[in-house]
């Protein structure tokens, strides 16, 4: 059975085309994609993103915990700060990417992916054997939000939001009269927020958000924008660029990764080892040299060799070109600028490799 967010009436209401993902009955968008895109990089819009999981994590071994299943080093999580990591398989491979932030002694929220949120489930309590570890599913009672664009800060403050946050942070907050969590968090590469409220406030805090956002150009932005936003901004989509068989490493995610950890954790001696000796694949992107569209799968070629895969493919609604980003084997050849070639429908298409993120990102926000 299909599930619906608390704002599924919402959506309908707005007009939007709702489509299944991870099992969710969830708008794609609402007037087009691409302007949806520019809203958010020009002024400000709202995602419902409830479908996410929220794990709470609590008990004296709570910290350890977290140390032997993700490879960052939570020890020096500060208080109400958040940390992007991985859930690793023992072989290095992730189960999932996480946020986890830290809201007190003992006591930690760890962000899922909608689709992934059973199998994290079953791998957590797998490894807390011998732990005094509480694992708190609490995915269905809570909706989230997500407020993102460079006027998301000034609307929130209209609406009575008057703490100070920098990028990576986590407060209680009150929003129209309605107690939350609010992040300086989100999957855009724009400055932004998100709001975890309990389900019986979401509807009433949408409407409220939409009602004050209308100064500040505001509109419902859909899944299929938040897909194009995150991959300008270079940002992995667990299914397409993560599975359990690639590694932080291979994914381009080695700054998430501390070499200095002293815990050992699931995965660990086939991560320092890519560390200390290289992969033999790793995540390039690339910008497509014609109108053609790399898409998830699609093989790539060079000098008539195939070299690997498409991972996420589309358009880039502010270069106005089509990008990707790829799985291509490690060699010093396939560089920035070199041109490789995508096969779409039977024919070879031309592209450059280029940097990620594609545009410039805007998230880092510090007070």
């Amino acid at each position: 059975m299909t599930k619906e967010t608390f704002l599924h009436d919402k959506h309908l209401k707005l007009g939007a085309k709702m489509v299944d993902f991870a099992g969710w009955h969830m708008p794609v968008q609402y007037t087009s994609i691409i302007e949806e895109h520019k809203t958010v990089r020009e002024n400000v819009g709202i995602f419902d993103v409830s479908h996410m999981g929220e794990v709470f994590v609590s008990g004296k071994d709570s910290l350890a915990f977290l140390q032997k299943i993700v490879p960052q080093d939570i020890s020096k999580l500060a208080y109400e700060k958040a940390v992007y990591c991985q859930l690793t398989n023992k072989k290095g491979g992730l189960i999932d990417d996480l946020i986890i932030y830290k809201l007190g002694i003992n006591f930690y929220l760890i962000i899922c992916n909608a689709a992934r949120i059973d199998e994290d489930l079953n791998w957590m309590v797998r490894n807390k054997k011998g732990l005094d570890v509480k694992i708190d599913n609490q995915s269905h009672n809570y909706s989230l939000l997500a407020v993102q664009g460079p006027k998301a800060d000034a609307l929130l403050r209209t609406m009575g939001l008057d703490t100070l946050q920098e990028s990576f942070s986590i407060k209680p907050a009150s929003i129209c009269g309605k107690k939350l969590l609010i992040s300086r968090t989100g999957y855009t590469g724009e400055d932004g927020y998100e709001l975890l409220v309990e389900n019986e406030f979401s509807e009433e805090l949408w409407d409220e958000i939409l009602d004050y956002g209308k100064d500040f150009g505001i509109k419902p932005i859909g899944l299929g924008a938040r897909d194009t936003l995150r991959l300008e901004a270079g940002l992995h989509l667990y299914g397409n660029d993560l599975n359990e068989n690639i590694t932080p490493i291979e994914a381009g995610l080695s700054w998430s990764v501390p070499k200095d950890k002293k815990e050992d954790y699931n995965g660990k001696d086939v991560i320092m080892s890519q560390i200390a000796n290289g992969v033999t694949k790793r995540l390039i992107g690339l910008k497509m040299l014609d109108k053609s569209i790399a898409r998830h799968e699609y093989e790539v070629y060079k000098n008539g060799e195939k070299i690997g895969f498409i991972t996420s493919g589309g358009i880039s609604p502010i270069l106005n070109a089509n990008i990707a980003m790829a799985y291509v084997k490690n060699d010093k050849d396939i560089c920035i600028g070199s041109v490789v070639q995508v096969m779409i429908r039977e024919k070879l298409h031309n592209a450059e490799v280029v940097k990620r993120p594609f545009v410039n990102k805007n998230n880092r926000v510090k007070i």
